[in-house]
């Protein structure tokens, strides 16, 4: 199976702490880094999981708050140093264009690169990035400010070849390519073998969904449906659900009700608040509601 992982950066919320970083994750599809928020200390993490700065070529922000945004600019001038040659896409909400634009004009000047800013709608689901591998299109979620998340979709892989069928009738390797792309095979003697005896069927493709800051979201789970893995923020447990609404964010327990409804298969909490030392408490109460639950933390990869 083609490689699909979430490498968690940071999953604490704004207020600092010396147990958890802003947020940050890698997604890896089939060895491209994509990296979903930036807060603080992001480029810091990069080098403690030991990725490469230059595999990164797209980076999405969810939302224009600082503990998602603030590692951007001093991450794309390390990257610079870096001796990066290769175009950097950025895909934020539209109003980050003009201020994003300031800060690299001040900060990062004589690039060896292009930063190429692609400006998004959070109100809308549409595909902002589609590639051989992987398309990516966002989640609209509900904040404070205009917020998104972003659902990856891996691209369907070839089926995979039965090597013994192979060796059984001798075919070239010349000729795998052909039949994983639907040719049957004809043997000397005339007979056709169907590709379908010759291979076998590819793995299904997967899904991730990340889903940021966010209230409470009913409907969401449409829009998720059957993902493999759901990451989704945790900020409070039950005895902060009260903080929960004002400031528009999720409970542990609300989290688990989203990935049951959405019938995802796991699901990754996180973006915990600086007031539990222990996050026990909202891995119990999300899987109250979703068993298959895991607590995010600095350094984990979870599989797709």
């Amino acid at each position: 199976m083609e490689k699909f992982e979430v490498t968690i950066l940071g999953c604490g919320s704004a207020k600092p702490t010396t147990r958890h970083f802003p947020s940050s994750q890698v997604v890896n599809v089939r060895d491209k880094l994509f990296l979903i928020d930036c807060g603080e200390g992001c480029q810091m993490q990069i080098c403690r999981n030991h990725l490469s700065y230059n595999k990164i070529n797209c980076i999405f922000i969810s939302h224009l708050h600082g503990d998602h945004v603030l590692g951007l600019v001093g991450l794309i001038s390390t990257m610079g140093l870096n001796d990066r040659i290769t175009d950097l896409h950025i895909y934020a909400p539209k109003d980050f264009d003009k201020p994003f634009k300031s800060m690299l004009e001040f900060f990062c000047v004589q690039l060896d690169f292009k930063v190429v800013f692609h400006p998004i709608d959070t109100t809308k689901t549409d595909i902002i990035f589609e590639d051989r591998s992987v398309e990516v299109s966002t989640i609209p979620l509900l904040h404070r400010v205009p917020c998104c998340g972003f659902l990856f979709r891996e691209k369907p892989t070839s089926p995979h070849i039965r090597r013994e069928m192979i060796d059984f009738y001798n075919i070239p390797y010349s000729q795998i390519n052909n039949i994983k792309a639907g040719m049957d095979w004809v043997t000397e003697e005339g007979k056709v073998v169907p590709y379908t005896r010759l291979t076998r069927p590819a793995d299904p493709p997967r899904k991730y969904a990340y889903c940021s800051d966010t209230q409470y979201i009913p409907y969401l789970y449409k829009q998720i449906e059957g993902v493999d893995l759901l990451y989704h923020e945790a900020t409070y447990g039950d005895d902060k659900e009260s903080m929960a609404t004002i400031y528009n964010h999720s409970t542990a327990r609300q989290a688990g009700r989203v990935a049951k409804e959405a019938n995802a298969k796991k699901l990754v909490i996180g973006h915990f608040s600086a007031r539990y030392l222990d996050e026990t408490v909202l891995l119990n109460e999300a899987k109250e509601e979703f068993e298959n639950t895991f607590l995010a933390d600095e350094g984990l990869t979870f599989t797709v």
